[in-house]
């Protein structure tokens, strides 16, 4: 019997910047707005950025988590995800990378935002920094 070679094929990773960068772009794609992410690696220990997302509605909010978890995928499983179910707020971990997904009312009621403003923010492609409204799509 011949023996075959088998190819093993090299799973992609990504670094923590380029996850957060892609866990923006993915909101975006389906309309997500006000987001922003934030570099807490030299203020806590829990991860290395967090990405903060507003949303419109529970259903948005579902769809931009979904979207979030199926682009990134190949690169790695997410390895919790909470509040899917209400769409209130949504957490994903990513380990070094945890993403907030608001309804717009409860982001402004818990400020994540103001809690870390010492932080300094990823520069984000100008159209997803701009992006601050539903309306304005």
């Amino acid at each position: 019997m011949p023996i075959t070679k088998t190819q093993e094929v090299e799973k992609t990773t990504l670094t923590a910047t380029e996850r957060a960068l892609k866990c923006a772009e993915l909101a975006f794609d389906k309309k997500a707005f006000d987001i922003r992410a934030v570099d807490i690696s030299r203020v806590s220990s829990i991860a290395d950025y967090l990405v903060i997302i507003s949303g419109t509605s529970d259903k948005q909010n579902q769809a931009i988590a979904d979207n979030i978890r199926t682009g990134l995928k190949k690169y790695g499983k997410v390895q919790d995800i909470e509040g899917a179910n209400e769409g209130k707020w949504i957490v994903m971990d990513y380990g070094d990378v945890l993403v907030h997904i608001f309804h717009d009312p409860l982001r402004h009621y818990y400020d994540l935002d103001g809690l870390w403003k010492m932080a300094p923010e990823l520069e984000l492609p100008e159209e997803i920094r701009k992006a601050r409204k539903a309306d304005d799509f």
